[in-house]
């Protein structure tokens, strides 16, 4: 079995991690944070502050947050002398993102695959997760020991980047899903009903989606409900299918909306909660908000 650092133990990279370490692998959790390198010991990992800390290994499994941390982190493999291997991103980060940094690691002698990654945390959990995988195919066979253990593998092109295109996809539905669900809880408030009441009435049928079952329980408790992924990452996604779909020349009229919601949310000092509060952004007196 391939020995694996793992970069991001985060509240998804955790228990992504803690499957591999079941599924036999030797797993080394690489976070900048204290707290969550603590976690992740407590589950049996070994674990480094810095990737240039943790001991060589055959696969690099990627689950930073931003564009931005990517860059940072192929910094730093790239200062350390980085050489061979294969790193697979399972970020959310963008095609511009990828193919950029892939580049950079391809000129080192890296194999780089791009495998973004959806279904939360509870999927994370349970091994349930999609897996939008791209690269040379001879590339993600080579790392299929590390994606069967996640979830389901779903190839979807030779290129660097087509994954976090479908990825891109994904977050528009799962953006629009989630603002249009926090929109109709608190719209069950305003029209007098008990929003615990209506959930389940509707959240069954035609106008169910996973997020409003998934997140819809969670709007219905405070703001300091666990969590599981926040306001600021549905900012950044939302960024993202927003300059994917301006270099394309797309309209998304409905992924401009809910991203305005995340921002109101931000604004609100929300960032760091879980983003099933952005449903307090639809609680605030009527006509606080426009657009």
């Amino acid at each position: 079995m391939p020995s694996l650092v793992f970069v991001g133990v985060g509240a998804i990279g955790l228990p992504m991690a803690t499957r591999l370490l079941a599924a036999g692998h030797t797993v080394t959790g690489v976070d900048p944070l204290p707290a969550a390198r603590e976690r992740a010991r407590a589950a049996g990992l070994a674990t480094a502050a810095r990737y240039a800390e943790a001991p060589a290994a055959d696969v690099t499994v990627v689950m930073v947050a931003t564009p931005e941390q990517l860059a940072a982190l192929v910094d730093e493999a790239l200062a350390a002398g980085v050489a061979g291997g294969c790193w697979v991103v399972m970020s959310t980060v963008g095609p511009d993102a990828v193919r950029a940094e892939g580049a950079r690691l391809g000129a080192a002698g890296v194999r780089v695959v791009d495998v973004p990654v959806t279904g939360g945390v509870a999927r994370a959990r349970t091994g349930e997760l999609t897996l939008f995988a791209a690269g040379a195919p001879e590339d993600l066979t080579a790392v299929r020991d590390v994606l069967d253990p996640l979830g389901t593998v779903r190839e979807v092109g030779a290129g660097l980047g087509d994954g976090q295109a479908v990825k891109v996809v994904n977050q528009h539905l799962c953006s629009v899903h989630l603002a249009a669900a926090g929109e109709a809880l608190a719209l069950a408030e305003r029209l007098g009903l008990r929003p615990e009441d209506v959930l389940p009435l509707v959240e069954g049928g035609a106008a169910g989606s996973w997020m409003l079952s998934d997140r819809g329980p969670r709007m219905l408790l405070g703001t300091d409900v666990e969590v599981t992924s926040t306001v600021g990452i549905f900012v950044k996604d939302s960024g993202l299918v927003e300059a994917a779909a301006r270099a394309s020349a797309a309209e998304t009229p409905l992924l401009d909306a809910a991203r305005r919601r995340f921002l109101l949310a931000a604004e609100a000092g929300l960032t760091d909660r879980d983003d099933s509060r952005v449903v307090e952004t639809f609680r605030a007196a009527p006509g606080a908000h426009h657009g």
